[in-house]
């Protein structure tokens, strides 16, 4: 019975020694913290009120897209499979006056055929087609186009689609016409493989009442 009381209390003692050293730690306390943390419920997220759709207002739309014009530009001078940033140049009183008259006339033509205004540039060998008009009205392989002038004149011309130009016989049309930089050509395509060509000179603009010498 000794024994028994002697080993209680070697027991009690040493569990007296043990909460004297976790006083001296601050265990408890760390531990009490722990568990009153762990006993709090988490905070319920409140979800965000749905919003009316009319107060989002209408859709951005890209600035690009927005500016689109509607309807293709057959004026533009770009090659199949290239881009270009094309700077803006001075245009001469006598160019802008042919570019006006020909665009004049393709207002009155209308659109019962596709048509495009090409002035004309320095060099003769070579014609190059308004890259869209080409993809939207022109056959897709090399083929030879019919051109005819105000005498009714024909002149066969050899059209390469990869390039979206004229090639072999502009240049006999070019210097059968005597055509000069800042001239302005009309181009109405109607029938698949026939042009008839409209020519505006450049030089009219002197002799014009328009002209201000």
């Amino acid at each position: 019975m000794a024994e028994v009381n002697s080993y209680e209390e070697l027991r009690r003692k040493q569990v007296e020694e043990n909460k004297r050293k976790l006083e001296e730690l601050r265990l408890p306390h760390l531990s009490a913290a722990v568990r009153e943390a762990g006993a709090k419920p988490k905070p319920v997220k409140r979800k965000a009120p749905p919003r009316d759709i009319a107060d989002l207002g209408p859709p951005r739309r890209s600035g690009r897209i927005a500016t689109l014009p509607e309807q293709p530009d057959y004026r533009d001078n770009v090659k199949l499979g290239t881009v270009k940033s094309q700077k803006k140049k001075e245009v001469k009183p006598d160019h802008a006056y042919a570019i006006s008259k020909a665009e004049e006339l393709q207002d009155e033509l209308g659109s019962d055929h596709p048509t495009f205004v090409k002035p004309m540039t320095q060099s003769l060998s070579t014609l190059y087609i308004p890259a869209q008009f080409s993809m939207e009205h022109l056959p897709d392989r090399d083929t030879r186009l019919v051109l005819v002038d105000d005498e009714e004149e024909e002149f066969r011309i050899l059209y390469r689609p990869h390039s979206s130009s004229l090639n072999a016989g502009w240049r006999d049309f070019a210097e059968d016409h005597e055509l000069v930089d800042g001239d302005c050509l009309v181009f109405q395509l109607v029938r698949r493989k026939l042009f008839k060509v409209y020519i505006f000179r450049a030089s009219s603009y002197y002799d014009s009442d328009d002209s201000d010498n």
